[in-house]
């Protein structure tokens, strides 16, 4: 018998994948578990396993391709079982759904409290945002042909059955764009045919972090604050201990010591660990410090999260950043690494920049930029000396957030970093 495995719904509110790579080819044997073929959605890129023993018999779609969930990935001869002609032609097996399905396999890039995410609040009507984020129903073959085509099967309307898109409607939509763009036009433009430009079809990921930076600064009212932190003993007392972390596997950066002392500020100014819900009009204070980190990979940005930072060590903390660094370089980054943020912090100082303008991750209600230390003149004790500075810039939600707790919040931070041995102390 010939089974019909379709795209899963592998959770976190996603409706359709990209066809990142092949794993098999037809006439191969695969197993429960084995890898079929790499996806790529807007929150994940995972490779979604065989539901069951057989004979990979056909495949659908091509790499590139989007597959919505519901959709066939691959047809199964399975063992032991002996195929039967199917009467309708557009189906030719026999389609079994599976219930309760999942997906194991890494996720390289998450999404809510992962990509620095944003709510839908303020945006488009329901309706509206139905009709804009309209999606073809529509066959493989059809999907393959309008890709070859250069065509958005979303915008073709459909002419089969329940508005199906037909091969016939993705070739005629074809040549209609094609009269248009053959329209004399008036002035000059650069088209994706031209050599002074490269086009390159956007991921997933990075539509994703477009779609959010907008939604943030449209949901949150944005205000920053740049402060400088002469943080000579801290410098001091990272060089006296970055040895005996390392022997115990752990890299001691400034960044263990900024996230304690976040998370103990956090404790002292409750609105800044805020978030607000203007439907039901209450504001949620939590009682956990749980600080994500903004991580620069090579797919996106990812900010796995350091939960109850105010109860463990410098130590644990930094053991964490190392975990989470190397997990991130070799892409394995789970979605449970990057649940739960109150607060988030990025460090863009060891690329490169002083100060910046962060963006909020919604619906937080704060996220703190570390720029690059540098050494200084700075006055000390009334005399001129040679100072280790790091600058900072806080973006907060002023909905949430006045400005005379915001000021407060970031002098304690920076009290707790130009003394280090009061995060132990307090």
């Amino acid at each position: 018998m010939k089974y019909i495995f379709k795209f899963p719904d592998i959770g976190e509110g996603l409706d359709e994948g990209i066809i990142v790579a092949w794993l098999i080819k037809k006439g191969q044997a695969v197993k429960v578990g084995d890898a079929l073929v790499t996806m790529e959605t807007d929150k994940v890129v995972t490779d979604i396993p065989a539901p069951k023993d057989g004979i990979i018999s056909n495949t659908f779609g091509k790499v590139g391709e989007t597959i919505h969930v519901g959709e066939a990935l691959v047809e199964i001869e399975l063992e032991g079982i002996e195929g039967a002609q199917a009467q309708d032609e557009n189906l030719k097996v026999e389609a079994v759904e599976e219930e309760g399905a999942g997906v194991v396999g890494t996720l390289e890039i998450a999404g809510n409290n992962a990509v620095l995410s944003a709510s839908t609040e303020g945006v488009v009507a329901e309706n509206s945002s139905k009709l804009l984020n309209r999606k073809a129903l529509a066959t493989p073959v059809a999907r393959a042909m309008a890709k070859d085509l250069g065509v958005d099967i979303n915008s073709v309307k459909g002419s089969g059955p329940a508005g199906r898109v037909m091969k016939e409607d993705i070739i005629n939509f074809s040549k209609q764009k094609s009269n248009y763009s053959q329209a004399p036009k008036s002035g000059v433009s650069l088209t994706e045919n031209s050599a002074e430009v490269e086009v390159v079809q956007m991921s997933q990921i990075r539509k994703t972090i477009a779609k959010n930076m907008i939604q943030s600064k449209h949901n949150a009212a944005h205000m920053t604050l740049f402060e400088e932190v002469e943080i000579s003993e801290l410098d001091r007392v990272r060089a006296k201990f970055k040895k005996p972390f390392a022997d115990k596997g752990a890299k001691l950066t400034y960044l263990a010591f900024v996230i304690k002392a976040v998370a103990l500020s956090l404790k002292k100014f409750k609105a800044l660990n805020a978030e607000m819900d203007m439907e039901k009009g209450i504001m949620i204070y939590k009682h956990f410090y749980n600080i994500g980190i903004a991580v620069d990979t090579d797919k996106g940005l990812v900010v796995p999260v350091i939960r109850n930072a105010d109860k463990i060590s410098i130590f644990e903390i930094a053991l964490k950043i190392s975990e989470f660094s190397e997990k991130a370089r070799l892409g394995q980054i789970t979605l449970d690494d990057m649940k739960d943020g109150s607060f988030t912090i990025t460090s863009y100082g060891s690329i490169g920049g002083l100060f910046a303008v962060p963006v909020i991750n919604y619906p937080q209600a704060g996220i703190l930029g570390v720029g690059r230390i540098t050494q200084q003149p700075v006055v000390k004790d009334g005399q001129l000396a040679v100072g280790t500075v790091m600058p900072l810039s806080l973006s907060v939600d002023h909905r949430i957030a006045d400005g005379g707790e915001t000021a407060r919040f970031i002098n304690q931070v920076m009290a707790y970093l130009a003394e280090p041995v009061s995060l132990i102390m307090d």
